[in-house]
């Protein structure tokens, strides 16, 4: 009876310490995928500011520079009209006018904007797509290292047993798509 009893107990140890083992294994594979799917969500994130950002980043920097733009080829304009005039003409009083109309719109924008800003703009639309290409390039390595943890327990022994029973299996990592390597180009 009492060898009986001792089988009986050794076999419940057994038992319960393997369900605890898989138990503690199936938790961990359980907060991995959890892991992983909060990851993606942030890069996910991470592409929506991407595409909320860049747009408006780039029309701001298009306004500037055609405000900038138009002030400096009407003097160019201007300027032209004046030298290709005859000299005492009517049209080189006109081309004058032009000229003085124009430096003039180049003196408000100047009081207003004492330093031209399309360069700073550039500069900030330049930093700002730096910034959010390396946020998604820091949200993908993270990613990749949650699935490439997530998937070592999985192709592993023991961990592949448990993984096997409850039907985890391997993640995809994320990789750059065809044509990633040429970079985009950005058209003011």
């Amino acid at each position: 009876m009492k060898k009986s009893l001792l089988i009986i107990l050794v076999i419940a140890a057994i038992v319960v310490i393997a369900g605890g083992y898989i138990w503690s294994v199936y938790n961990g594979l359980v907060k991995q995928d959890q892991a992983i799917k909060g990851q993606w969500a942030q890069v996910e994130n991470q592409f929506q500011r991407r595409f909320d950002l860049i747009p408006n980043l780039v029309n701001s920097v298009k306004g500037a520079m055609e405000q900038e733009q138009k002030v400096f080829e009407d003097i160019a304009e201007a300027r032209t009209r004046y030298a290709g005039a005859a000299s005492g003409s009517t049209e080189k009083v006109e081309a004058a006018t032009q000229v003085e109309g124009a430096l003039s719109r180049l003196l408000v924008v100047m009081e207003n904007y004492p330093q031209l800003k399309s360069i700073d703009t550039v500069q900030t639309l330049m930093v700002q797509l730096e910034g959010t290409e390396n946020r998604i390039a820091v949200e993908r390595g993270r990613y990749n290292d949650e699935v490439r943890a997530f998937n070592t327990k999985v192709v592993t022994f023991p961990g592949k047993l448990v993984a096997g029973m409850f039907g985890f299996s391997e993640k995809p990592y994320f990789e750059s798509t065809e044509g990633a390597e040429t970079a985009p180009t950005v058209n003011f």
